[in-house]
């Protein structure tokens, strides 16, 4: 058979199969032209079904979320290594999710929150896989990690959403952000006056992903040919341009005057032949930028919404967040997604992409824009909370709000919130436990004290204001002349103004109010000791005696007392009577001889007739001191006193007590008046603690009052507290009060305060708070103003700078100038204030009062038995017959 036929008809089929197949295609595209819509329609619909199906099961994925919500302490100042380590483990978290889990929930979600209740909440939420990852944090002790709580918001009037996507050349980074001052510093800025009255709501969510590795090959190949192609079209336009002017040198006059002057005829060899340039070598580092590398290379997906109740203030809000997000930009920049049509901007807000953001924002979905790839040290201000570097705004949860006449709140300043309106501040009164107010005279520490003592007053809480000046009690009387406090108000003023000036009593023996006698005895004796710097290494002699004397004039007064004789105790002035006059003496031991101890009795008996008579002069010295100032005398030499601090304290009293002076005998009067304090609050252990009404002592002058007795001002900042009474001290100097003050108020200070003064007199004061402020800063604040650091909900808030109150504007609605007279009469009567020099006599007269009784009691004791002088003075005690 030939083969020649054979392959002519083979040739033949194969092209009649050839042109049936190019048929066969142009009809399938006219078909297609004609029916394009079908296969369009079929592409939607398994590109839908396959979308819901990756929605449904992205929805699922979601709900097995978990979320941490970081705390960061006011020193946490971590180091960039640790914030990449935190990068990459929110890296690694983002892949905790089981295979079939959808790319876009592969994700970790980094929430900056703020609704104006917190300056800025610092959340984490990603797969719940990467709990425990999350949980341990690079920064240690310095943040606490808490399990964070849906939190379900309410919907808001006014509501705007924008997302920001990276503009500016792929492989350009954003820029290097130092870490002091803190990056976050202008996202604080930009949320620091939110309102929480307004229903403000400002909240950035930042997702991570892993970058996917097929994407990132794509990207590169396509950058890399981007970058060939556009080497290619640089190295074409360098020839051509060369070409050009190759072309134009030989036609210039030059090169045809060179031509002519050759020998050689024709054109000159060698001007025509160009060597075009080759194009450079591309190379990847150069072309891929930050995509040169997989090691820690992210997808990021940025949202933002704001919210308000108030229109407008939503809108603003997300401009100043798109400005605090432009400190990040420096190549590359975050912009927010969208275009301009005219005056409207089509972005997240609308159709058809809000939908979407909505679904991404609710359920934690990573789907990024293309061009949002970084390294994770781009995002090193974003990866921790805020630092110590970070300026947090006050907001009404770190320092509530001072409402007037709420028990609960005392008044502390005034603070201005970066938007410049004003607040009063205040902290809680049960956390407030102890008060230190340091600086210079004149800088508003004592204003600041009376607004707090006014309010707390007006609220019905009860206090006593010792001032030695009594420049405090006109200043705050126009703003207390109230009827409804003049009954619990009292004035003890010792300055004796006017020519009869009227007095109130106190008897610091007297038992009519029933004291315990060994804590009465034993407040003076260390009261005397304070003053006089007595111990038991350089005065025992002296305290002995003193002890024992006041032990026997007590247990007369006990008698008296039991007897329904009051009016006839004996006072301070009477130790002299006992030690020098023997007929009083013997009178007073046979009336006190059944209230007396053993060892009281038997040191009278044995050791008293032995002592010399100059051994009573380092005890009645002082006594005679007291004695010789009218005012003291009139004011302790009354058997019956008014002044009692434990019922101002059980009664919710308000007592200003002005001692008057800064001598000798008014730092005794001073002492004994701060040990009775501190004995009478330590007397309320007879009722339960939650029975116990709080009380405030507010001490000016501290240095005055320490003078006189430091170890008992000392002990009111240790163990007052646990008798709800909380004391309140300024100075002008820390560094000039006792060491034993100075370090028990720094120590157990709630509230610490300074104004200006010298950078010496304040340095003690800001190295308590790390010199942040620094003394140069505080040293140059204008009058009135203050840094105070406060104690609220267990936490230290500041040093904050705040304006002191003034009471003129603090208390201005509260001001009665008409009822002060009436105030005062109501407070002096409330002190049962009487003239000196009614008091004056019933002092003098008060000895005869006192032996009256004491040989009355004795006279009545003696007719069962009168023992004798011996056996009295020391010889030995002969037993009393039963009786009956």
């Amino acid at each position: 058979m030939d083969p020649a036929p054979v392959t002519g008809r083979a040739v033949v089929t194969a092209a009649g199969q050839a042109l049936e197949l190019l048929t066969g295609v142009i009809h399938a595209s006219h078909w297609l032209l004609a029916h394009w819509y079908l296969p369009a329609l079929s592409a939607g619909v398994c590109w839908g079904m396959g979308e819901l199906l990756v929605r449904h099961l992205a929805a699922a994925a979601s709900n097995e979320r978990m979320a941490l919500e970081l705390v960061p302490n006011r020193h946490f100042d971590p180091s960039l290594e640790e914030i990449f380590r935190r990068g990459v483990q929110l890296a690694r978290a983002s892949t905790s999710m089981p295979w079939s889990a959808p790319r876009r929930t592969k994700a970790v979600r980094i929430r900056l929150r703020a609704d104006g209740s917190r300056a800025l909440r610092y959340l984490i939420e990603g797969p719940a896989g990467g709990e425990r990852l999350l949980s341990i944090t690079p920064f240690g002790p310095d943040v606490t990690v808490l399990h964070g709580r849906q939190i379900i918001d309410k919907p808001r009037e006014h509501v705007v959403r924008a997302e920001f996507i990276l503009r500016g050349k792929l492989t350009s980074p954003l820029r290097e952000v130092p870490l002091e001052p803190d990056p976050l510093q202008p996202l604080v800025d930009a949320v620091a006056d939110l309102r929480v009255e307004l229903g403000d709501l400002a909240e950035i969510r930042l997702d991570i992903q892993r970058a996917p590795k097929w994407s990132l090959r794509a990207r590169r190949l396509q950058l890399m040919g981007a970058a060939r192609r556009a080497e290619r079209r640089e190295a074409q336009r360098a020839a051509r341009w060369l070409r050009q002017d190759a072309g134009g040198i030989e036609d210039s006059w030059r090169g045809q005057l060179q031509q002519l002057l050759s020998d050689r005829p024709g054109p000159v060899p060698g001007r025509r032949l160009v060597m075009p340039p080759v194009p450079r070598r591309v190379d990847p580092a150069e072309a891929l930028g930050k995509l040169a590398d997989d090691d820690h290379l992210v997808r990021v997906q940025l949202l933002v919404m704001c919210a308000s109740n108030v229109e407008g203030r939503a809108q603003a809000r997300l401009g100043q967040l798109q400005a605090a997000l432009d400190v990040f930009g420096g190549r590359a920049r975050w912009a927010m997604r969208g275009w301009w049509l005219g005056p409207w901007r089509v972005g997240a807000d609308q159709w058809p992409t809000w939908r979407s953001f909505e679904r991404r924002w609710d359920l934690g979905h990573c789907q990024p824009p293309r061009v949002n790839w970084v390294r994770l040290e781009e995002l090193s201000g974003l990866l921790k909370p805020p630092t110590v570097h970070c300026r947090l705004p006050v907001l009404a949860h770190d320092l509530p709000t001072f409402v007037f006449g709420n028990p609960k709140l005392l008044l502390q300043g005034i603070y201005r919130h970066p938007d410049g309106q004003p607040r009063q501040v205040a902290t809680y009164a049960e956390e407030t436990l102890f008060e230190v107010g340091v600086g210079k005279a004149g800088g508003g520490k004592t204003e600041r004290a009376l607004a707090q003592a006014i309010g707390w007053a007006h609220a019905g809480g009860g206090l006593v204001f010792i001032d030695p000046h009594r420049d405090s009690w006109p200043r705050a009387v126009t703003f207390l002349a109230h009827e409804a406090l003049m009954p619990r108000i009292a004035l003890i003023d010792l300055n004796a103004l006017g020519r009869d000036p009227w007095l109130s009593s106190w008897n610091p023996l007297g038992m009519d109010h029933g004291q315990k006698a060994h804590e009465v005895v034993e407040a003076i004796t260390d009261a005397y000791a304070s003053v006089l710097a007595w111990d038991d290494a350089t005065a025992p002699r002296a305290l002995t005696i003193l002890t024992a004397t006041l032990a026997v004039l007590v247990a007369v007064n006990e008698a008296a007392c039991r007897a329904g004789r009051p009016e006839d105790q004996a006072t301070i002035f009477h130790v002299r009577a006992l030690l020098t006059d023997g007929a009083f003496r013997r009178a007073a031991l046979a009336t006190a001889a059944d209230q007396l101890d053993a060892e009281t009795r038997s040191w009278w008996q044995t050791v008293f007739p032995t002592l010399p008579p100059d051994a009573f002069a380092v005890v009645l010295n002082p006594i005679a001191r007291l004695a010789a100032n009218p005012v003291t005398r009139a004011f302790l030499g009354q058997p019956v006193g008014v002044y009692d601090i434990r019922t101002a304290m059980d009664s919710q009293m308000i007592v200003w007590v002005c001692p008057g002076g800064n001598g000798p005998t008014h730092r005794l009067l001073t002492a004994l008046l701060a040990r009775d304090l501190l004995r009478a609050a330590r007397s309320r252990r007879d009722i339960p603690e939650s029975q116990r009404v709080p009380f405030r002592p507010y001490f000016d002058e501290l240095i005055t009052l320490t003078g006189a007795s430091p170890e008992t001002i000392a002990a009111m900042f240790e163990d007052l507290r646990k008798y709800r009474c909380h004391v309140h001290g300024m100075t002008q100097l820390l560094s000039r009060l006792p060491l034993p003050v100075r370090l028990s108020l720094v120590q157990n200070a709630s509230t610490l305060a300074t104004t200006a003064g010298s950078r010496s007199a304040i340095a003690p004061v800001t190295a308590e708070w790390g010199d942040n402020p620094s003394p140069d800063r505080v040293a140059t604040m204008d009058r009135f103003e203050h840094y105070v650091s406060m104690s609220v909900h267990g936490r230290r808030i500041g040093p904050v700078q705040l304006r002191g109150p003034h009471l003129d504007d603090v208390f201005a609605d509260q001001a009665r100038p008409r009822d002060v007279p009436a105030l005062e009469r109501a407070a002096r009567a409330n002190a049962g204030a009487q003239p000196l020099s009614q008091l004056t006599a019933r002092a003098a007269a008060q000895l005869d009062r006192v032996t009256a009784f004491v040989c009355g009691r004795s006279a009545t004791d003696t007719a069962v038995e009168r023992p004798s002088k011996e056996q009295e003075w020391g010889g030995p005690p002969r037993s009393r017959p039963a009786a009956g």
